[in-house]
């Protein structure tokens, strides 16, 4: 039996968000530039979207490029720009097969016009579509993120809009790149490596964590199903304890 035959289907994470690493490393063990492994990581992207949407998956949140990532090699940082573009003209046509809605959060202005424009044009057409929310973190910081939030809300605050002994958690939330989209309950990550290294700091706060030896070009659908059946066999306690939750 598969790990799909096996995942309680009623047990599903609503959000899960995907830390996706290795792709250079995975490139440079086969002799080949870093940008090979990229090109190669777009083939698992498209296997986990589609995965997850015949899953029942309600959101997925990938961890396309960071904040920290400009700081590469300029040519390096060009080819991905490039791909992106590429990857969005090409999938398009899939995503809308598929009844995906693209999303994109993280400093966006950041991001080339061409890449821009791209984008923002996928992303008003697959607005309409009802099925698997896929989120792109690009140029994305989640202490800027926090920053930020707590910037809007100090201004509110100042313009008289929002009083201090007003602000909760709630609020802070809805001041944050997610605010449309639910917290995650599984976060993944490929490639050995564990840390969560800047990513929805805030929103992973309860979330399940996955750490995978497997490079992200080698990561399929069966992996992501193996990770929410491990996922399922944990206890979520929320501080509570197992009687409670039992």
């Amino acid at each position: 039996m598969g790990y799909k035959e096996q995942i309680d289907l009623s047990r599903l994470p609503e959000h899960v968000a995907i830390i996706m690493d290795g792709n250079g490393r995975w490139a440079k063990g086969k002799g080949k530039l870093r940008i090979f492994g990229h090109h190669n990581g777009v083939l698992s992207v498209r296997d986990v979207v589609e995965g997850a949407g015949e899953l029942g998956v309600k959101y997925l949140t990938l961890y396309t490029f960071s904040a920290e990532n400009w700081n590469r090699p300029s040519i390096e940082v060009t080819a991905i720009m490039e791909l992106l573009v590429s990857t969005i003209n090409k999938e398009i046509k899939k995503l809308m097969q598929n009844n995906v809605r693209l999303n994109a959060i993280g400093d966006l202005n950041m991001l080339p016009g061409k890449c821009h424009r791209e984008l923002l044009g996928a992303i008003e057409k697959t607005s309409g579509n009802t099925g698997l929310v896929l989120t792109l973190a690009l140029s994305y910081s989640s202490r800027r993120e926090l920053a930020q939030a707590a910037k809007n809300i100090a201004l509110k605050v100042q313009q008289g809009e929002l009083n201090p002994e007003d602000v909760t958690e709630e609020v802070f939330a809805q001041n944050l790149y997610t605010h449309n989209l639910p917290d995650p309950e599984l976060l993944i990550r490929t490639s050995g490596e564990f840390r969560i290294s800047n990513y929805l700091l805030w929103q992973i706060a309860y979330a399940e964590l996955y750490f995978t030896h497997k490079l992200w070009p080698d990561f399929r659908r069966e992996d992501l199903y193996e990770a929410i059946l491990d996922y399922q066999k944990r206890e979520r306690r929320f501080g509570m304890t197992s009687e409670q939750v039992n």
